[in-house]
């Protein structure tokens, strides 16, 4: 039961790391920061101007979007 619990704090922990981190570099992008689950690491974040379109294979995978802070319509 301990194993559940702890892998359940550790996963929360991942989670919320990645969320602050997509926070942190929409401010400062044009394009989405996506949470998506990943089988090693948990969750990361990833940028969407990092890919021409986004694989299907990691639209299913994506848990949470922050959009970009920046704009270019001026």
């Amino acid at each position: 039961m301990q194993i559940i619990s702890t892998f359940i704090a550790n996963e929360q922990t991942a989670y919320l790391a990645a969320v602050a981190c997509a926070e942190r570099r929409a401010l400062h992008s044009f394009f989405d920061q996506h949470v998506i689950e990943d089988d090693i690491d948990g969750f990361i974040a990833i940028d969407e101007g990092d890919y021409d379109a986004l694989p299907m294979g990691i639209i299913d995978r994506v848990v949470h979007t922050v959009p970009g802070g920046m704009s270019d319509e001026f």
